[in-house]
């Protein structure tokens, strides 16, 4: 038997306020669903919506798309090496395909390249400029609210929806990563296109559904490699178990969806793989130029024990203190990761809990409880990954928490709602606003100076919209409705002001996060490597390097070593933000910086760029006339120039618009090219310039990048140009 939280389609009518009233007749579907006019649809939306409902997720998507549109070219170029990669695709197919570097198809980027592909056709269509590359990414921002938005309405009804939606949009790290161009986003969207389209098929067990659903994870393999299959297990179970269908017919289906996985995922992969090494690009983050190798060891299984051949340090393991933090429990709550992701988090947990309870002694083919199953299980599987993980771990992967996060919120408020008349229901809402209050409390002050009143304005109203909600049941409509909108403004406020401040400011290099100045840390209580805290220096150092000087001999980017990081990341507010006055490898109007690692500011100091140097986390500042020497005669070569690092090789990229050899790919430690192949390029006269510096010395001495690097200081001419030194490998060096 139906329950009345749980009927066959979205039950809801047109004078519903909140979501489902008890035994509403299921809405027509498919075939039985009554055609309406295209522009009727659009704005009126569905026949048994209230008629606010459309007007009202319009306005919602439309404030989404204007927030993350703002500004949006104060990033500039944001992730340089992936910006290099757009720039790359938008003028060379092959490039495009592999997801190439640099058009010269030297080496790829350390990632799949299907979250590259809106961007280099954007570029391809629009040039390239700041807006081009990162509108794509506000666009999946905007989709993917719709999806949550969609997937939380259709179950419990569109004020629920319109919660879920907004929770998404506002969640800060959110708003990082849809105005960035990592492949983040289009993993985001892609995750919560597969949640809801496993709902959908729990529905009415139709195949088609949870075959899309595969094609979806498939594709997101594609941006981010295995932590598109994080949720597999949440979403296969939760099908085994609940579809409306004979359990051998589940299993068909679930081998059918594992199919189109495969795929719409490893087509790409296949032709890789059989393609002849020679003729394409080195796959980069590898060290034997194979894309399964990078997917199961570097992007794999290495980011979860720390063991990543090539990468630039390991983590603490378990419930230690490594490169990148502390793991544990508590990881999505600590200072580094707390304030992008976590406002809501223990209110979530409280109403999937709730969701959870509430729908116990419902049927097996239940979809609210499929529902809470599936977008709760992702927000588990995906936390518990994060928090133990001890490999590689920067605080914008908490985005792909985001959509699941929000869809739970949604979802739980709407069910406490509909059943506030029982004192567990209203209680457990209250609790909730309570959990979403006094954490954002905890959250705001640890960036003390940001508002200081803001804490206790949140703190209060989450306690008086609580005390309102115990009663929700026995108090009359207006003023229960008035401790709702108390409550969601409480637990939205903190958030909110955070999203704002990263919407204010751009983020450049390879580590960002959200919020003002101070509201992210990493390294844990000794800061980055051990040392003395994030804004006073690297301390210990990064591993693994080489210590190297800037072009202009100051102290650089060799961690540790003989160079060092000068004691420190330089200060806030320097000219072009990272120390330099040499003109920056972003577009006209855009600020560039890297304010490691507190959110990779505009004005901040960064790892890399200054002097003309690039390093691990940003691109090389370069000067007029670094630009005007490698732009001389640019059309004889394959390569204008050669360099160590993948970030310091694309920010020359950008600035001259022609392709730069990335020596050693994105950490300077992969065998690409050897030295006898970089030896046959010059040779043949592909390449004109070797750029001195940049990079981590190519994982030390015996590393492919320094052997590059010391035949190239001993056999050909040094050239300066600004503050750069180049060796021009076209005339020998003199005796």
């Amino acid at each position: 038997m139906t329950t009345q939280y749980d009927p066959p389609a979205t039950p809801h009518s047109g004078s519903a306020v909140w979501g489902p009233p008890s035994g509403a007749p299921p809405r027509a579907t498919g075939a039985d669903e009554p055609k309406q006019p295209l522009v009727r649809r659009v704005w009126r939306g569905r026949p048994e919506d209230p008629r606010w409902a459309r007007p009202a997720l319009l306005g919602l998507l439309a404030a989404t798309l204007l927030l993350y549109l703002y500004d949006l070219s104060a990033s500039g170029y944001a992730n340089s090496f992936y910006s290099a990669a757009v720039q790359a695709g938008s003028t060379s197919w092959k490039a495009f395909f592999f997801g190439s570097l640099d058009a010269g198809n030297a080496i790829t980027v350390d990632k799949p390249p299907a979250s590259l592909w809106p961007m280099e056709l954007s570029v391809r269509v629009f040039g390239l400029n700041s807006w081009a590359i990162l509108v794509p990414e506000v666009l999946m921002g905007v989709a993917a609210v719709a999806v949550v938005h969609a997937a939380v309405r259709r179950r419990s009804g569109p004020v629920a929806g319109l919660i879920a939606g907004a929770v998404l949009a506002l969640t800060p790290v959110a708003a990082l990563m849809f105005r960035f161009d990592n492949p983040d986003a289009m993993l985001a969207l892609l995750m919560a296109v597969a949640c809801h389209l496993v709902v959908r098929a729990v529905e009415d067990g139709r195949t088609k559904w949870l075959v899309w659903a595969g094609v979806a994870i498939g594709f997101a393999f594609l941006a981010k490699t295995l932590q598109a299959f994080l949720i597999l297990p949440a979403l296969a179970a939760v099908y085994a178990v609940c579809a409306p269908v004979p359990l051998r017919k589940r299993f068909g289906q679930l081998a059918a969806a594992t199919l189109a996985l495969v795929v719409s995922g490893g087509w790409w992969v296949a032709v890789v793989e059989l393609w002849p090494a020679s003729s394409r690009p080195y796959i980069g983050g590898s060290q034997n130029n194979s894309f399964l190798e990078l997917t199961f060891g570097y992007n794999g299984l290495g980011r979860l024990n720390g063991d990543e051949t090539g990468s630039v340090g390991g983590g603490g393991g378990a419930g230690g203190t490594g490169m990148w933090g502390e793991t544990g429990w508590n990881r999505m709550f600590d200072a580094e990761t707390g304030g992008q992701i976590s406002w809501l988090l223990p209110a979530a947990l409280i109403l999937l809990a709730a969701g959870l309870v509430a729908t116990r002694r419902a049927r097996r083919t239940s979809v609210t409880r499929a529902s809470f199953l599936v977008w709760g299980g992702s927000l588990l599987t995906t936390m518990v990954v994060f928090s133990y993980m001890a490999g590689i771990f920067h605080q914008y992967y908490t985005v792909a928490l985001a959509p699941y996060l929000a869809a739970v919120t949604g979802m739980g408020a709407g069910l406490l709602w509909e059943k506030r008349r029982e004192t567990w229901a209203s209680v457990t809402l209250a609790a909730s606003v309570v959990a979403a209050a006094a954490w954002g409390y905890v959250l705001l002050g640890r960036t003390p100076d940001y508002l200081p009143w803001l804490r206790w304005l949140v703190l209060v109203g989450g306690l008086a919209a609580a005390f309102g909600l115990v009663f929700a049941g026995r108090i009359a409509r207006r003023p229960a409705l008035g401790a709702v909108a108390v409550g969601l403004l409480a637990a939205l406020a903190g958030p909110t002001a955070y999203t704002l401040s990263t919407l204010q400011e751009g983020h450049t290099g390879s580590i960002v996060t959200a919020g003002p100045a101070g509201a992210s840390t990493m390294g844990g209580r000794g800061g980055f490597g051990g040392g003395g805290g994030m804004r006073g220096g690297f301390g210990g150092g990064m591993p693994g390097g080489q210590g190297q000087q800037n072009q202009q001999g100051q102290q650089g980017n060799g961690f540790p070593g003989g160079g060092g990081s000068g004691g420190g990341v330089p200060g806030r507010n320097q000219r072009n933000g990272n120390g330099s006055t040499g003109t920056q490898p972003v577009p006209p109007g855009g600020r560039n910086g890297n304010g490691f690692p507190g959110g990779g500011r505009t004005g901040e100091g960064g790892m890399g760029g200054a002097g003309g140097a690039g390093g691990l986390l940003n691109g090389a500042s370069v000067s007029a006339e670094a630009r005007k020497l490698l732009e001389t005669d640019a059309s004889r070569y394959t390569w204008v120039a050669a360099s160590v690092g993948s970030q310091n090789a694309a920010g020359y990229q950008l600035a001259t618009g022609d392709p730069v050899m990335a020596i050693g790919g994105f950490n300077g430690t992969d065998p690409s090219p050897t030295l006898a192949r970089f030896q046959e390029y010059v040779t043949e006269g592909k390449i004109h310039y070797f750029i001195a510096g940049g990079g981590f010395g190519g994982g030390g001495d015996s590393g492919t990048a320094s052997q590059i690097t010391s035949w190239v200081e001993s056999n050909f001419k040094k050239v300066t140009a600004g503050s750069a030194t180049f060796y021009d490998l076209t005339q020998k060096a003199s005796a």
